[in-house]
């Protein structure tokens, strides 16, 4: 599992940061990514990358401001001529449907695979399978604005096999029943508890993405416990007013969402074009004197998020 940055960058392009897109990569665990946000320019940043749109299954939009959900008529046109033919959601806001889709027949652009929107009504679980939970909540934006929780399912202990040799139970179609917890009774009578054979379950991964807002008790609690959050970074301490005049965050707020969550790893991004050079060193240092594992992210870093360990 990897998050890799398209944009980073608030309101508009600029030289060193495109606007927002961000590519959850989940090749290893469900040969997918999913997307969240797609301002304007993105399937450009792509090509950037080793990123194949084909591959994209979901795309997740936090708020329909335009540096958030430009780039997605595009971007849509292009899966099509690119091999993509397996059908793709987009969850976001009411409203989003009706802009692709007017988008798409006002430019008279024909996508070759379904396109399923899923508009939210209310927060809590939006999506589930063997594999994810996805969970959004309303921030604090001038528009509606959500953040996303991304849950993966704990993995199954391993099965130990040395135990089982020790034991002299030979390999074969039992081990299949033993690792499911089941019960057996062996050929020479003996009876085994599958359950005490199975090592312990290793928690999923949890990964939160938010829009823009401002502080707000929902960003706390889809932060809980993330092994990262992904939080906007559109101002410093000193503009604290003209973050909440605007509806967003400073490096600092972002920093004490991350360490009152108890998060693993805080990502800052949506930098203002403002802060360019030692000023985003100084928006970085802002949040690590709150919150040391504090990072400015930029546009094409790939963050990897390793399984959690024993």
């Amino acid at each position: 599992m990897e998050i890799q940055f398209l944009g980073t960058g608030a309101g508009v392009p600029s030289k060193q940061r495109n606007v927002t897109s961000i590519a959850l990569k989940l090749l290893d665990e469900r040969n997918a990514v999913w997307l969240f946000d797609c301002g304007e320019g993105t399937q450009q940043q792509i090509l950037n990358t080793n990123l194949r749109p084909r591959k994209i299954e979901k795309i997740f939009i936090t708020h329909l401001h335009g540096d958030h959900i430009f780039g997605l008529p595009g971007l849509l046109s292009s899966r099509s001529f690119q091999g993509g033919e397996s059908p793709l959601e987009i969850y976001g806001p009411k409203g989003i449907k009706s802009f692709v889709l007017t988008s798409l027949k006002v430019s008279e652009s024909h996508v070759k695979y379904p396109l399923k929107f899923i508009e939210i009504e209310e927060s809590g679980l939006i999506f589930e399978d063997h594999g994810f939970k996805v969970y959004c909540d309303e921030l604090d934006h001038r528009i509606q604005c959500y953040g996303y929780r991304v849950v993966e399912a704990d993995f199954q202990g391993e099965l130990q096999v040395e135990k089982l040799k020790e034991l002299n139970i030979p390999a074969g179609p039992i081990y299949k029943r033993i690792k499911n917890g089941e019960t057996v009774e062996l050929a020479d009578g003996r009876i085994i508890n599958g359950k005490e054979f199975i090592g312990e379950s290793r928690q999923g991964r949890i990964v939160t993405i938010l829009g823009d807002t401002r502080v707000h008790p929902n960003s706390l609690k889809l932060a809980q416990h993330a092994d990262v959050l992904v939080h906007e970074s559109t101002f410093n301490h000193e503009e604290s007013k003209m973050a909440k005049n605007y509806y967003h965050s400073t490096s600092t707020q972002a920093a004490e969402i991350a360490k009152e969550a108890n998060v693993k790893q805080l990502l800052l991004t949506h930098i203002s074009a403002r802060y360019l050079g030692k000023a985003v060193f100084d928006l970085e240092k802002e949040a690590q004197k709150v919150f040391p594992n504090s990072k400015i992210v930029r546009d094409f870093d790939i963050i990897d998020i390793p399984l959690k360990k024993d």
